[in-house]
């Protein structure tokens, strides 16, 4: 049976790769270090903390997993773009890999971000787009891409899963999908930006399949994790609130968009698509009204 190890296992993203591997027939290890361990089946939950890299050495040690999964990084909204923490989960990325190969592991798949790219250029392409990041956060991703994908440890198989926009249930309140959701819920007025952006929007749970999709295909080097399919910011944000039959109460242009806010971000797939055989499973109508039906139930309306 395949072992794998999973860190950042309560995350946006992470949290939604659990059922999936158990259903591929993995032994699931699952890393918690704020004390969240959501039962969902033969899961085994550990607590560690992958900043201190004898305590993640010694974890990695015990589980030798031939797999791993990385998610875990600071993720502060608000703050991780230009938080110093950056570096530090930037080291912490090095040594869990040194320590994933010397424990026998043999594929290990870590998360990256379309803010490796240099996003003026609009079109993110694996093969043909320089990267160029104007954050801390950006840097230190492509700073450990870079070592996880062209130098690995030797013997080591590796992938990086490029992550453009997502969207579902567990994402972070004052994110543009569920901040539009949740006021709508409680029956205020939707505070926007102009919403002329174009961009790549995902469900959360599309992207966990193609993670592991990724893990379980030969490919190596980045990959784009991405719809390939653009669309406004005002689209997303309309559709949402017809969903809720709340159309006029959106205010466009109540948000200033940030000063360097690129006007498109969008994403080929080729790699993702043809050469692990993923698909997304969830339409934008059907991913935004399932997305709704949860932020309802968690914050029912009174």
């Amino acid at each position: 049976m395949k072992r794998i190890l999973v860190t950042g296992a309560t995350g946006f993203i992470g949290r939604h790769t659990l059922p999936i591997l158990l259903a591929s027939g993995y032994e699931v290890h699952a890393i918690s270090f704020n004390g969240e361990q959501p039962q969902m089946g033969p899961l085994r939950w550990h607590r560690a903390d992958l900043l201190d890299p004898v305590a993640a050495a010694n974890l990695i040690a015990a589980v030798a997993p031939s797999h791993l999964l990385h998610f875990a990084w600071y993720a502060v909204p608000g703050k991780y773009q230009s938080s110093e923490e950056n570096f530090r989960w930037c080291q912490a990325g090095i040594e869990l890999l040194l320590a994933f190969a010397r424990s026998g592991g043999e594929r290990a798949v870590f998360a990256g971000t379309c803010f490796e790219y240099d996003l003026r250029r609009g079109y993110c392409s694996e093969e043909l787009t320089p990267c160029a990041p104007a954050t801390r956060y950006g840097q230190c991703k492509l700073a450990l891409a870079q070592l996880v994908t062209r130098c690995p440890p030797d013997g080591l198989s590796t992938a990086w899963g490029r992550v453009f926009y997502l969207y579902g249930p567990h994402e972070p309140p004052s994110r543009l999908v569920p901040s539009v959701i949740l006021s709508l819920l409680r029956g205020e007025r939707a505070r926007c930006t102009h919403g002329r952006q174009v961009r790549d929007f995902l469900h959360v749970e599309d992207v966990a399949s193609a993670f592991v999709a990724l893990l379980e295909s030969d490919a190596r080097g980045v990959v784009n994790i991405a719809s390939g399919e653009p669309i406004t910011v005002r689209s997303i944000v309309e559709r949402a609130a017809a969903l809720l039959d709340a159309t006029g109460r959106i205010d466009f242009g109540a948000i200033e968009a940030a000063p360097n806010d690129p006007l498109a971000v969008l994403a080929t797939t080729g790699r993702i698509r043809g050469e692990t055989g993923w698909s997304p499973c969830w339409s934008l109508d059907d991913g935004l009204a399932a997305t709704i039906d949860w932020w309802r139930a968690q914050s029912p309306r009174r």
